[in-house]
């Protein structure tokens, strides 16, 4: 069994990282997840969130607003709507995307208004996370 695994995040902007890991921990649509070297393959959608990477050169932090994971045996690909190193991020970088999120919330309609409340809400979280 490996130790490590082959990790890459992408946004449209740039890529972010490439790199081997030990763990991936994935703010997942259903919850929090851990991929790890010979993990099952899954792909699962992105909530905001903090993904966390550990591995031989130590750990990192990522502030994503969405997007995919990709895992598989051999590795794990993020493909983030937006991702920001929190080593590097501000409230500022965030707050256009919370200000959309609000105004979505507030034009949804009733059938959508629970899913618009709840990504506001998760990114809201976010944002207090970053300070």
């Amino acid at each position: 069994m490996a130790d490590t695994m082959q990790f890459d995040l992408v946004s449209p902007e740039q890529k972010l990282a490439s790199l081997q890991v030990a763990s991936v921990q994935i703010p997942g649509a259903d919850g929090q997840m851990t991929a790890m070297p010979n993990h099952a393959p899954v792909i699962t959608t992105l909530r905001p969130g903090v993904l966390h990477i550990a591995g031989p050169e130590g750990e990192a932090k990522y502030a994503v607003t969405g997007g995919f994971a990709e895992v598989s045996p051999e590795g794990c690909s993020v493909l983030a709507e937006k991702a920001i190193a929190m080593a590097d991020a501000s409230q500022a970088d965030l707050e256009p995307v919370v200000a959309a999120a609000r105004e979505a919330a507030a034009n949804a309609a009733s059938e959508n208004r629970d899913m618009a409340e709840l990504l506001l809400a998760d990114l809201e979280e976010l944002l207090q996370n970053m300070v």
